[in-house]
């Protein structure tokens, strides 16, 4: 996935240098900003800022807090480059809680391996859950905002496994987290075959997913998941429960209860062009189509293609 690097920067000189730097590296695009164009910027949600202080006509302290206190960049790192070896000023931009001072004249290399190391630090930390290594809903409702800033065209698959609380009941917590991590791999090893680039997925919580793919078209994608998830999530159940086709669970009166086999269910929302104004509606309209998906039995998936 490519990272967008903003250079703040009002005469792009710094830019050239970065872009020189890092040609070899096809993971980074460096994008030159105006101060005047900030706030427009910002609604990109970008993956790291360099402000080039030298270079721009702005309180660079009131600056980065502008940044900091944005809604969608309060975890966006920023890098300040400067000329000023006050330590004074340096420690009035760090308490903005700026990442990282970098003093002029600058050595390339530092700066390198500086941006590297953030690259690498962010991809450890931003991985919110644990247990599947996805990115959690910070990050999900990050990347949501800037495909409709962008006015991309997309779809948002919302999945979620049935009868997973009977599953836990029966098998223990240790049974339920292997399950979820298939369903984090199948989903995973599903999407990247046919959409390696440009689609994300994340893990709301719990048996919840998400995926994000560049492509209204979501049928081939919804059959190929629940195929694969249907074939593999055998191994998690024993012969017997194989061959009943359900599990039995005890209710809190100590009625036993029949669940079916744990199955996966699917709602897609077709993102089209200026079809939703925010990440609300669509959240909304997600819980509808997998309601409907959850509605029938086995697994299953409902794509909701309305244009408005």
């Amino acid at each position: 996935m490519v990272q967008e690097i903003y250079i703040i920067d009002d005469d792009e000189a710094s830019l050239q240098i970065f872009r020189e730097l890092f040609k070899e590296e096809k993971e980074f695009k460096f994008i030159g900003v105006k101060t005047e164009e900030i706030d427009i910027a910002l609604k990109n949600i970008p993956f790291l800022i360099i402000i080039n202080e030298d270079a721009i006509d702005r309180d660079v302290v009131g600056l980065c807090r502008k940044i900091r206190t944005d809604e969608d960049n309060q975890i966006t790192p920023i890098i300040v480059v400067s000329s000023n070896q006050k330590e004074e000023h340096k420690l009035e931009v760090l308490k903005e809680s700026v990442e990282y001072y970098v003093k002029k004249p600058v050595d390339t290399n530092f700066l390198y391996y500086t941006v590297k190391n953030l690259n690498r630090l962010l991809n450890i930390n931003r991985r919110i859950s644990p247990l599947t290594g996805l990115p959690g809903n910070v990050q999900i409702h990050a990347e949501l905002k800037k495909r409709l800033s962008k006015k991309e065209e997309f779809a948002v698959l919302y999945l979620d496994l049935d009868n997973f609380k009977a599953y836990n009941d029966v098998y223990g917590f240790l049974k339920g987290d292997e399950i979820i991590e298939f369903t984090a791999h199948t989903i995973i090893r599903c999407i990247h075959e046919k959409f390696l680039e440009n689609s994300f997925i994340g893990h709301i919580g719990g048996d919840d997913f998400i995926a994000i793919i560049p492509s209204i078209e979501a049928d081939d994608i919804c059959q190929s998941i629940i195929a694969t998830f249907n074939k593999e999530v055998e191994k998690f159940f024993t012969d017997e429960d194989l061959e009943h086709g359900y599990i039995e669970v005890a209710n809190r009166k100590g009625i036993i209860e029949k669940f079916t086999l744990t199955s996966i269910s699917i709602g897609v929302v077709v993102a089209g062009k200026n079809r939703f104004a925010n990440i609300l509606e669509i959240g909304e309209v997600g819980a509808q189509v997998k309601h409907m998906a959850k509605s029938i039995m086995g697994s299953s998936y409902v794509i909701d293609k309305r244009q408005s």
